[in-house]
């Protein structure tokens, strides 16, 4: 089974993101893939939130989910959306995900979680908080490449997301992100595969990578890492497509070695010595 991973360079024009996905999709597909993965925020990077107001609709009238449910169906092959920003109640905007299969349905979607609010030594600030709402469920959904658990970008930092996943049966893990440099080169591959090693699954993460026109720099290095924390495969920083096999037979072989889901034990109040 092969999956491919578009790594993207979004820009602040949706319709052009949408024809890059498009086109991503129609290459996955020729080259064999059975489910094409997307980044975070594939159909719109901008920091500017007065501008990105402007693109930001409801998922009814979006065009990006529209060119990509239309492309996952002429060419028959599953698509995670990794992210769009969607308008939601009280104005405020949602970090949604989508998957879709290869007729062109939304089997379902997922809302980020954790929020990124945080002041980098680097003098970038940011703050999903003051735009974006917070998800309220976790979600699995079933693919062509096994049990997936959806999660969006700086949830990789909050382990028991991925133990609830696992626990609920999760033998992939999708985890789309938009990294911003620093911290991808701290933390982007060894936190990517200590999830993958915990959870005993595969692990696939779309990524932003580059330049973008609202002057962000991302960190890409878009990332397949197997259930033993082996990676298989990484994009770099060009923009583009990636395919790789996927073996699903993998996740048993590993939980079969070192049986860490079935030792999992409620973890009892902490005591604390003065």
């Amino acid at each position: 089974m092969k999956a491919s991973l578009l790594q993207m360079t979004s820009g602040i024009d949706p319709a052009a993101n949408a024809h890059a996905i498009a086109d991503g999709v129609a290459q996955a597909a020729a080259e064999g893939g059975a489910m094409l993965f997307t980044p975070e925020m594939s159909g719109l990077l901008d920091g500017n939130r007065e501008r990105a107001r402007g693109h930001v609709v409801a998922e009814g009238e979006d065009l990006v989910l529209a060119a990509t449910r239309e492309a996952a169906a002429k060419h028959g092959i599953w698509v995670h959306l990794g992210s769009l920003a969607v308008l939601g109640e009280g104005g405020k905007f949602l970090n949604r995900g989508y998957v879709i299969d290869g007729t062109g349905a939304i089997r379902a979607s997922y809302d980020k979680l954790h929020l990124f609010d945080v002041d980098l030594p680097t003098g970038e600030s940011w703050r999903e908080s003051n735009t974006y709402r917070p998800g309220e469920r976790a979600i699995l959904v079933d693919t062509p490449i096994g049990r997936l658990g959806l999660a969006i970008c700086y949830d990789m930092r909050f382990p028991d997301l991925f133990r609830a996943l696992s626990d609920a049966g999760a033998t992939a893990l999708s985890v789309p992100a938009a990294f911003t440099r620093p911290t991808g080169q701290a933390h982007w591959h060894v936190l990517l595969r200590a999830r993958a090693i915990e959870a005993e699954a595969w692990l696939i993460a779309a990524a932003q990578t580059g330049v973008h026109a609202d002057g962000r720099a991302t960190y890409g290095h878009s990332l397949v890492i197997d259930p033993w924390g082996e990676v298989l495969l990484d994009m770099g920083e060009e923009a583009g497509l990636g395919t790789v096999e996927i073996d699903l037979a993998r996740v048993d072989d590993v939980r079969s070695r070192i049986p860490v889901l079935r030792h999992r034990r409620p973890i009892p109040p902490v005591e604390t010595f003065a």
